[in-house]
């Protein structure tokens, strides 16, 4: 889900966006951490050091009440150059989940399992990318670190599971579908995706736009004449593919394609068959799919070319 338009963000990327963003700062990282749950302690320490040693030291002080998690965020940070900090309170305009109040929350005690699937799930998603940088030879115009999270928790209600905009992602430990590492995972791909597209001066408007609008045209939103364009994507309310549903534009179709084509591409790494290839469907998955592996995955694609090709 993506709320809200990255400022300057197409600029920022005139050149190729890549992993390798400017690293979180200790002074954004007061900011990430401390901003929305203040801690004067934290003001007056944590100043005597390297950089590096000044963020390792803000994140032990923000999660000083549960030892355990703060080895998660250090581990995080270190690995994958994110930040796990909270949110700010604030309403929220939730579209069709209505309003929203949010709230910060930190992942610790009985939440520390989701700082530990965000953990584990980045992880195995910079694991990911670079073994596709490494095969490709070069990096990928796609960026998957340097991230700031905010943990919150929505009350009342447990939508929305997250929500991205301005290399911020949003992660609600509240949310339905945040249950294990991969299905974590898998939103968080969603998610960066959709900062990417911003990025790339709105991509899937512009490159996805007329298929997009072709299928729509051929189906409306009837579930079943979707199938073929959505294989295995996920179902909301009233049985609607999410990334058809009214209200949903272009950019959740991309989304959705790039979190299909980060399952297919795991699939074969484990040294599984793709039973139903994606791109083996209708022709308009054939091109979107071979759009998006060129714009933002190095033009990597491991599945075997399809029998009708």
């Amino acid at each position: 889900m993506m709320k809200g338009r990255p400022p300057l963000l197409a600029l920022l990327c005139a050149m190729p966006c890549t992993a390798h963003a400017q690293a979180i700062d200790a002074a954004e990282a007061r900011v990430i951490l401390f901003g929305a749950m203040p801690d004067p302690q934290a003001d007056t320490e944590c100043n005597d050091s390297t950089p590096a040693d000044q963020v390792t030291c803000l994140l032990r002080k923000r999660y000083a009440k549960d030892p355990k998690a703060a080895v998660l965020a250090v581990e995080l940070w270190q690995k994958t150059g994110s930040l796990a900090g909270l949110l700010h309170e604030r309403d929220f305009d939730g579209g069709y989940r209505g309003a929203l109040h949010l709230v910060p929350h930190l992942p610790v005690g009985v939440d520390r399992k989701h700082l530990q699937f965000v953990t584990s799930a980045l992880t195995a998603l910079d694991d990911f990318f670079t073994g596709l940088e490494k095969e490709a030879g070069k990096a990928p115009r796609y960026r998957w670190r340097d991230l700031d999270l905010r943990f919150f928790r929505s009350v009342g209600r447990r939508t929305p599971a997250a929500y991205a905009g301005d290399w911020q992602v949003a992660y609600n430990v509240r949310g339905t579908l945040n249950h294990s590492t991969t299905v974590v995972r898998n939103l968080l791909f969603h998610e960066i995706f959709h900062l990417n597209d911003q990025a790339a001066g709105d991509w899937s408007s512009r490159a996805l736009g007329d298929i997009h609008h072709s299928i729509i045209e051929r189906c409306g939103r009837e579930a079943k004449c979707l199938e073929p364009y959505v294989q295995g994507w996920l179902k909301v309310r009233g049985k609607t593919y999410y990334a058809f549903m009214p209200g949903n534009g272009v950019e959740e179709y991309a989304a959705d394609l790039a979190q299909n084509y980060l399952r297919e591409q795991l699939t074969i790494l484990t040294g599984q068959t793709v039973k139903h290839p994606f791109k083996c469907g209708p022709p308009e998955n054939a091109k979107a799919w071979k759009l998006i592996v060129d714009e933002f995955f190095a033009g990597i694609d491991r599945i075997p070319a399809c029998a009708n090709n």
